[in-house]
């Protein structure tokens, strides 16, 4: 999964969060000074080749929606970030939250214990 701009985060955030746009629509999320339009719909259409959004045809504009849920691209770049920074190990990745103490602990305890569950469960 290609990785996204700050902006087409935000922006991939208003459609996961609204549903299908059209770009226009998009323009109220902002305050002022407000984007111009012609440069969220550069946005939205490069969104589109990456493969994040589609669109339906009304009259002469598009709708927009998205085609990656959130879910997915929070697990895709996760495993991104593992893969560069971690060596594509998770439990470098779980060691290193331990370390900095990002992680307690009991928070280390209780996802071993929701890993060991989903185990038993499949």
């Amino acid at each position: 999964m290609k990785g996204l701009t700050a902006k087409e985060e935000e922006i991939m955030g208003f459609f996961w969060e609204k549903g299908p746009l059209f770009v226009k629509e998009m323009l109220a999320f902002y305050e002022e000074p407000k984007p111009h339009f012609n440069t969220l719909s550069t946005i939205v259409r490069g969104l589109e080749e990456k493969g994040f959004l589609a669109h339906h045809i009304f009259g002469n504009t598009y709708q927009y929606y998205a085609v990656v849920t959130e879910e997915d691209f929070r697990k895709g770049t996760l495993r991104n970030v593992i893969n560069k920074y971690f060596n594509n190990s998770y439990l470098s990745a779980v060691s290193s939250l331990v370390k900095e103490e990002n992680i307690s602990l009991e928070e280390l305890k209780q996802l071993i214990n929701e890993v060991e569950k989903g185990h038993q469960r499949k």
